[in-house]
């Protein structure tokens, strides 16, 4: 189906997304799709409505795809902004690693033809869902609990289907699924998960135990994490601050299948992105 409306989010540094921004607008009034500017997009690149541009334009829900000129953290914030709507994110990479990323700068023109004509296939990527104080909380890469900077180290325990699985003093703990098993998860020794694998992994920051091991757990086990240490340690989602967890209070996460969705080009895959994204940062 081709593309008639856009929502367009772009990383904190216009500078480096202005030129591609001026390829997205040409490209856009060459297809006869309307790209519509929240109010921060239309402030951050000083744009002026016409046709075709939509500025000071909140997101919708009835747009055919959100396309994002960043990093994996405006992917995060794309696929968040459209999780369970249907709306897929279409990401051209303007970060270091860019793991969610759909296409390259480099393949900026012909990825953008091929967007608005509709070329792409839609990969679901599921959740974690964080019950916090103010309301549920999704995280399409992870969820991490860790003590604060300059506090004494952290003892967490945590609970999947029931069964209190152990208690370790750490510095923190990760919850992560397939698509975010590459990024903390990873850099924790944790299991790289293929996208599509169903299920969620629990990995510790810096344990101070010989026998502290990460666990892939089953997609329908609800996980508690209790905070046995004596201070409040931080709660992020997707690497933003989202509430402590106090001393001795518990908090629960859950996975959740299908919540948003990745345009990519036909051909693409899961070990194809791990061999060329990982495989750049060893050159």
């Amino acid at each position: 189906m081709k593309t008639k409306t856009a929502t367009v989010l772009t990383h904190s540094h216009p500078a480096q997304t202005s030129a591609a921004l001026e390829i997205l607008i040409a490209e856009a009034e060459q297809a006869s799709v309307t790209l519509r500017f929240d109010v921060e997009e239309t402030r951050k690149h000083g744009l002026r409505g016409g046709d075709g541009i939509a500025i000071d334009a909140p997101p919708s829900k009835d747009v055919d795809l959100c396309i994002v000129l960043g990093g994996d953290g405006s992917i995060l914030r794309a696929l968040r902004t459209y999780a369970r709507t249907g709306v897929p994110v279409f990401a051209v990479n303007f970060g270091d690693i860019g793991f969610l990323a759909t296409i390259e700068p480099q393949e900026l023109h012909e990825g953008i033809r091929r967007a608005f004509d509709g070329e792409f296939e839609l990969l679901e990527l599921p959740a974690i869902a964080l019950a916090t104080p103010t309301g549920v909380e999704r995280a399409i890469n992870d969820v991490a609990i860790h003590r604060k900077v300059g506090e004494r180290v952290a003892e967490l325990a945590y609970v999947l289907d029931g069964e209190e699985v152990g208690s370790v003093r750490c510095d923190g703990l990760v919850v992560a699924t397939p698509a975010g098993s590459t990024g903390y998860n990873l850099a924790n020794g944790g299991p790289v998960m293929a996208w599509g694998v169903e299920g969620f992994v629990v990995s510790f920051i810096a344990p101070h135990s010989l026998t502290a091991r990460t666990l892939v757990a089953a997609p329908a086990d609800l996980l508690t994490i209790h905070n046995r240490s004596r201070e409040a340690l931080d709660v992020s989602v997707d690497g933003r601050p989202v509430c402590e967890l106090d001393p001795g209070a518990t908090i629960d996460a859950r996975f959740e299948d299908q919540v948003g969705i990745i345009a990519q080009l036909p051909g693409s895959s899961f070990y194809r992105r791990l061999r060329e994204k990982f495989g750049r940062l060893a050159r």
